[in-house]
């Protein structure tokens, strides 16, 4: 399996499929690059060449002790990105992935990307503070914590609910996607899960989102019962110069069903575009 070595001796396991101009996904907490399976079959086939990396303490990567934090997780992305020699990048992140994505570009620029796409992303600040009063309280991120420490299966297969909207009436949700949602969580060390919680939560992005200098598609759900889209998607698109957003109406946070599928559609059309 392919795998680069960071500097600090860490093995960042990644896909790599097709051929073209390259399009790097990064995952959201705390699946691996297995979740971007469709789109990087979907890229492959259309002329692009898709990569997606297990971020570290998550998937088949190093399950490191230290450097569980937002700049270790961009400075490895930016490893992956110069060891295989990507140029003229288009960036997809996921959740916390669009954080990865946004504090990637706040440290290394811009220089090997030419897109990028921000769905479901954290950024730029989930945490409710005095100057962002319409985030969500830090209890929210403590019982994360507390469920993940006390009984973190069961707390995967619980949090599969809303992550897919599968608590919705409705829903129509597999058994089968909630189990490989399990499944990818589980692969998830313990440590690099609790740390990823914090980053994901209190991290701010804002001056990360000022750096951005090239299209950017904010895309996000409005029904996302992980990440609210008004404390997200609607101020990044505000913040970041010529973002285009789009909104999912009654799409929940994970891709799935028709969401997925108006997502790849959405998807390529930026990359063609």
């Amino acid at each position: 399996m392919p795998f680069i070595t960071t500097t600090d001796g860490s093995e960042i396991f990644y896909k790599d499929w097709g051929t073209g101009q390259p399009v790097v996904f990064s995952h959201g907490w705390p699946l691996n690059a297995d979740a971007w399976d469709d789109q990087l079959r979907l890229v492959a086939s259309s002329g692009f060449r898709g990569i997606a990396h297990d971020r570290r303490g998550h998937g088949r990567s190093s399950q490191t002790w230290h450097g569980n934090d937002m700049d270790t997780y961009a400075d490895d992305l930016a490893q992956l990105i110069e060891q295989l020699d990507l140029r003229d990048a288009i960036l997809v992140g996921h959740s916390t992935g669009g954080g990865e994505v946004a504090r990637y570009i706040g440290r290394h620029g811009t220089s090997r990307v030419s897109k990028a796409v921000l769905l479901g992303a954290v950024p730029p600040l989930m945490l409710k503070t005095e100057a962002n009063p319409d985030g969500l309280p830090i209890s929210v991120f403590d019982d994360i914590r507390a469920g993940v420490l006390a009984d973190r299966s069961q707390f995967y297969k619980d949090l599969s609910f809303p992550f897919y909207g599968a608590n919705r009436d409705g829903s129509t949700v597999s058994q089968g996607v909630r189990d490989a949602f399990w499944l990818m969580s589980m692969q998830c060390g313990l440590k690099g899960a609790l740390d990823c919680i914090k980053q994901f939560s209190e991290t701010d992005f804002t001056q990360d989102l000022a750096r951005f200098d090239v299209p950017t598609l904010v895309a996000h759900g409005d029904d996302d019962q992980i990440v609210p889209i008004g404390a997200s998607a609607k101020k990044t698109a505000e913040l970041v110069k010529d973002a285009s957003l789009k909104v999912y109406p009654g799409a929940p946070h994970g891709l799935v069903g028709s969401y997925n599928e108006d997502f790849n559609t959405d998807l390529l059309a930026f990359l063609k575009a």
